[in-house]
């Protein structure tokens, strides 16, 4: 469902673009006037740029590394180069690289996990905030998730507790300065094969049975018994975005079929 004009005349911020909920928000925030900013080291986001210029909207994109500080600093250099400010930033980057037992991983195994899910939000958290201080105004959307109770991935889910922790830190501290912030926190969603590898070594058969094991326990979690769908996890997050929210903040909505993680 499309509700017009919804963020007209806002500038939205979108990482992990390219593909998945990040591709499906930064569609659906632009099919209601919002000017977005596509974000994600894959060259294909260029692709939902092209699509969301095509279809009517306006879309730039920006490839770098959200695992760096240099990498937000240039996404949101771009954004207000392009169209002059930020006032929505959803941090959508993040994804377990690995599911194993704790102790089978090794130690890089685990700061690559927490690089990947924990640093790019605090990174971006970090670098917007010069934006919408001097706007006096803004909302920050993270990706959370109901992993933070989960097997299998351990690293992950200490990466997405500290999202959680960043969001209610983050919001108590700013919401006299007229930003909000809050987060979603997915249970397992169905999405389209990834283009870009999870884990881009591949998994071996023990790998996969643990994955297996994940995947159980996800559903057998959820009181729904089942997957969510992208349009079930994009709709609440541009909830939290828009207007509509504008008393919300500090909060981390689950999304899991009933599993609050």
């Amino acid at each position: 469902m499309i509700f017009a004009a919804r963020f007209a005349g806002k500038v939205m911020v979108v990482t992990g673009a390219a593909q998945g909920i990040g591709a499906g928000v930064a569609t659906r925030a632009a099919a209601e006037g919002a000017s977005v900013v596509l974000v994600d080291r894959a060259d294909f986001v260029t692709e939902v740029e092209e699509a969301i210029v095509a279809a009517g909207g306006k879309a730039v994109s920006v490839q770098c590394d959200l695992e760096t500080y240099e990498g937000a600093a240039q996404a949101m250099t771009t954004a207000v180069s392009a169209f002059g400010r930020i006032d929505i930033l959803v941090n959508n980057v993040g994804g377990a690289i690995r599911m194993r037992p704790y102790a089978q991983f090794e130690p890089a195994q685990i700061d690559a996990e927490i690089r990947r899910s924990l640093m790019p939000t605090l990174y971006c958290c970090h670098a917007v905030l010069p934006v919408m201080l001097g706007q006096g105004s803004g909302t920050i959307v993270n990706l959370s998730s109901n992993a933070t109770r989960g097997i299998r991935r351990v690293p992950y889910s200490a990466a997405k507790g500290g999202i959680n922790g960043l969001t209610q830190a983050l919001a108590m501290e700013y919401a006299e300065a007229g930003i909000r912030v809050v987060a979603t926190a997915p249970g397992g969603t169905s999405a389209p094969p990834r283009r870009v590898a999870r884990n881009p070594l591949g998994d071996d058969a023990q790998e996969q049975a643990w994955m297996a094991e994940a995947v159980a326990q996800v559903t057998s979690s959820a009181f729904m018994k089942r997957y969510g769908t992208l349009e079930e996890q994009i709709a609440p997050i541009l909830f939290l975005a828009s207007d509509e929210a504008s008393y919300v903040t500090g909060s981390v909505l689950p999304v899991a079929g009933g599993d609050i993680g």
